[in-house]
C-alpha cells in the first residue's frame, strides 16, 4: 500500500486515532442492547438503544464521557474489534478487521452520512431508547437492524 491508498483501505494497525474514529459508520447499531441466553450463550439482538444514543441522529449524546456515564459501554480498539462476534455485519471496524472493503454507502466513500441513513443502514427511526423501553426481553428482534 502506498500513500495514495485511502486510510480506510489500509490495515487497521496503521491507523492513527483520528483515522480510527473516522472509520466508524455512525450507524448506532453497536449501541443497541443485546440479550444473552444464560444457558446457551446465544446473543439476541434488540431494538433498544443505550440511553445516550440520540435515536433521531444515531449519535451518542456524550461520546467523550460515555464510559463514565455507561460503565459497560464497550470501547472498540484495534486489539479487540476482531473478537467481538456481535458487531453488526455492516460495521466498518468488523469489515476492515476481516480484510473486507467498506460498503458503497459508507460516509468515507460518499462524503456524507445521508446515504447511510437514507438506505436504512442506521438505527434512525427503528429503535427505542432504554429510557422508554420497559423490559428489554420484550424487544428481542429476529435479525439485526
Amino acid at each position: 500500500m502506498d500513500e495514495l491508498t485511502p486510510f480506510w483501505e489500509r490495515p487497521l494497525a496503521s491507523l492513527d486515532r483520528a483515522q480510527w474514529e473516522a472509520l466508524c459508520d455512525g450507524c448506532g447499531k453497536c449501541c443497541l442492547h443485546k440479550v444473552e441466553d444464560e444457558d446457551t450463550g446465544h446473543i439476541y439482538p434488540t431494538n433498544v438503544a443505550c440511553r445516550l444514543l440520540d435515536t433521531h441522529t444515531a449519535r451518542c449524546a456524550d461520546y467523550r464521557h460515555r464510559r463514565a456515564l455507561v460503565p459497560d459501554c464497550l470501547r472498540l480498539t484495534q486489539g479487540n474489534v476482531g473478537s467481538i462476534a456481535w458487531l453488526p455485519s455492516t460495521c466498518a471496524y468488523r469489515l476492515r478487521a476481516e480484510g473486507r472493503s467498506l460498503p458503497d454507502w459508507h460516509h468515507l466513500r460518499t462524503g456524507s452520512h445521508a446515504a447511510m441513513h437514507a438506505g436504512g443502514h442506521s438505527v434512525i427511526g427503528r429503535v427505542i431508547s432504554e429510557v422508554h423501553a420497559g423490559p428489554i426481553e420484550n424487544h428481542i428482534i429476529e435479525e439485526e437492524l
